[in-house]
């Protein structure tokens, strides 16, 4: 099957390119670069099976039939959802009809990337798909949430009114190599901190919690969904609950780093607690993590270790 992945050349786009692949299909991988990297993608310049466009989604396009779309094109981290707000609300609305169109023109089957941020600061703990959320609509977070939360019901839309098969992820914070390692996620915050010998910064008193999903736990979740007959939301993340401050002393116990942990404000709507509830994933289609977070963040060292031998020499050549 040729497989369109919009965000291709992102974190979570680019692995799960890596896995369609695998599996023997074609990918064509579309992507604009604001947050995205061709460095992700430069083990596939000899795929034959691979082709990629440089091509913000937020404008029509049309590369041919594909059999299946994934939309996995959007900023997805803190760091680059304040830096590019209006792009990413113009992702989650225009850029996902226009990926929309295309599966409708093609018959395509087509999932796509929401997140769990559509729980907002949950009253629900964990969170089932079924709840609706408690989400600040004009916060400063709300350009991201509302991105998703609306792209949702525009998913929805096309499969009620076009018929189009149509599966919707809902992802929890994953990690692992690839992810940027100034993003402003809690792995790729601690990580490099600890590498570089920094202080680690947990925000508020560092009993927030978080589920930490290993990237490749996480792509074979969306390959699982992407078999269904499901259109409704899926979690698909980590159940095991960690607090920010446990996370940031198993970075420094992996990493051997003797940085310390500092304590700063909570930044504004910052949510206190996340872990999904993956029951529907484990029933639908018999997923769940394999992956702990010890094991991840070693399997994850060498990239975040080579990152910072990139920084340095980036520094010695300034």
């Amino acid at each position: 099957m040729r497989i369109l992945v919009t965000g291709a050349a992102g974190f979570l786009g680019s692995h799960l390119t890596d896995a369609l692949l695998a599996e023997g299909h074609s990918v064509l991988g579309v992507d604009n670069l604001c947050t995205g990297s061709l460095a992700n993608l430069s083990h596939l310049k000899h795929e034959s099976r691979f082709e990629f466009a440089e091509h913000d989604i937020c404008t029509p396009f049309d590369f041919g039939r594909v059999g299946y779309v994934f939309n996995f094109a959007s900023p997805a981290s803190p760091v680059d959802y304040s830096r590019l707000g209006p792009e990413t609300l113009a992702v989650g609305s225009d850029g996902t009809k226009n990926a929309l169109e295309v599966a409708k023109k093609y018959g395509a089957k087509f999932l796509h990337a929401s997140t769990s941020e559509c729980y907002g600061d949950p009253d629900v703990h964990p969170q089932t798909e079924d709840y609706w959320g408690h989400v600040n609509p004009i916060g400063p977070r709300s350009v991201y949430d509302e991105a998703k939360r609306f792209s949702e019901a525009l998913i929805m839309a096309y499969y009620r009114y076009y018929g189009v098969d149509t599966h919707l992820v809902r992802i929890f914070n994953t990690y692992g190599p690839r992810l940027q390692k100034n993003d402003g996620r809690v792995i790729s915050n601690f990580v490099m901190q600890a590498l570089r010998g920094e202080d680690l910064t947990v925000y508020g008193d560092g009993g927030q919690t978080r589920s930490f999903c290993y990237v490749s736990d996480e792509v074979a979740g969306i390959l699982g969904l992407s078999g269904t007959d499901e259109h409704l939301p899926v979690n698909v993340g980590n159940p095991h609950e960690w607090t920010i401050l446990e996370c940031a002393k198993a970075v420094l116990k992996v990493t051997g780093s003797a940085s310390r942990i500092v304590y700063h404000p909570l930044p504004e709507d910052d949510p206190m607690q996340r872990q999904p509830d993956i029951t529907k994933a484990k029933t639908l289609f018999g997923w769940e993590p394999k992956v702990d977070l010890e094991t991840g963040l070693r399997l994850s060292l060498e990239y975040f270790r080579s990152c910072l031998t990139e920084e340095t020499a980036d520094l010695k050549m300034a």
